[in-house]
């Protein structure tokens, strides 16, 4: 079973950075596509970053490209998020998620197996 823990959240103010982590174990497969997902208090789940650790492509939503870098240690099966130039509307619940397929219909979240519990990310004005 594969678990997924994430770590790294927390509270920054309007132009700062956050640094995610979720940490992989329990993987059957060798590829997987994972993701960073958020959600905000009355808000549907979306996606935001991800990556295929086969072959290291990345996929951003617009509102994510030039600040976010998404990144995966495949020696510490750690996925990352690098979180620059904060802004209010980024503050949400971030949850790592996987899928042991290459990263097709990236944003559905239907078809991710596996997710984590989520950290907070809360960027104030």
């Amino acid at each position: 079973q594969v678990q997924l823990v994430e770590s790294g959240g927390g509270s920054v103010q309007a132009g700062g950075s956050l640094r995610l982590s979720c940490e992989a174990s329990g993987y059957t497969y060798s590829k997987y596509c994972m993701a960073w997902f958020r959600q905000a208090p009355g808000k549907e789940r979306e996606g935001v970053a991800a990556v295929y650790t086969g072959s290291g492509a990345t996929y951003y939503v617009e509102s994510a490209k030039g600040r976010f870098t998404i990144s995966h240690d495949n020696a510490k099966n750690t996925l990352y998020l690098q979180m620059n130039s904060l802004k209010p509307e980024d503050t949400a619940t971030y949850i790592c998620a996987a899928k042991g397929l290459p990263c097709a219909f990236v944003w559905d979240r239907a078809g991710y197996n596996y997710w984590g519990q989520g950290t907070q990310v809360t960027v104030s004005s």
